[in-house]
């Protein structure tokens, strides 16, 4: 068992320095702490959406956004999608699972809003119709995805394709980077107050 956890832990960190190494995706990285920050700055909203672990990580950011990382602020205006069971069970139920972010997206998104969405596989078609939505509707679109980045790629602004096939490995990046993006979005909207 002890080689199994110290060979988990090296997959784990030799995933980080790999994206560590990636020029490209940390200047993407720095691209969508911008785009956050323009839409906060512009009254708009940041949502997010995700099945399975990349939902419980949406919601995780959303709730670092409105609640706080590292300052005590202002909350951010931001939300996971799939938080309201009644809606999700009932529009599943009468439109089909695919639909369920798609057709939230059409009720609540507006020009200049950013839309996170997480898919390891970068195939779950309920974020891909999302994200296609999203982007109908001129809301600023950004995957988070494993390394091939899946359909969803053709749907999105900005790809985050960690270098990775080995879900919990990509998800453990994904919480990395988005920890990332909380912090220096607060840490920049801090400084314009």
């Amino acid at each position: 068992m002890l080689v199994r956890i110290k060979e988990a832990m090296t997959d784990s960190i030799m995933l980080k320095q790999s994206v560590l190494a990636d020029q490209v995706l940390l200047e993407k990285i720095e691209q969508i702490i911008g785009v956050c920050i323009i839409a906060l700055k512009s009254d708009k909203k940041i949502l997010f959406c995700g099945n399975g672990g990349s939902a419980a990580d949406a919601q995780h950011l959303a709730a670092e956004f409105t609640g706080r990382f590292y300052k005590d602020r202002e909350p951010f205006n931001a939300e996971a999608l799939h938080v309201n069971t009644s809606y999700l069970t009932s529009v599943a139920n009468d439109y089909g699972y695919d639909e369920v972010y798609a057709r939230i997206i059409k009720a609540k998104a507006r020009r200049g809003d950013v839309l996170f969405g997480l898919s390891t596989s970068g195939n779950s078609m309920n974020v891909i119709k999302a994200m296609e939505q999203a982007r109908s509707q001129n809301v600023i679109t950004i995957a988070m995805t494993g390394k091939s980045g899946g359909k969803i790629a053709l749907a999105s602004d900005f790809l985050i394709n960690v270098p990775s096939s080995d879900t919990p490995r990509i998800q453990e990046a994904h919480m990395l980077l988005g920890h990332i993006i909380c912090e220096l979005v607060e840490k920049k909207m801090g400084e314009l107050v």
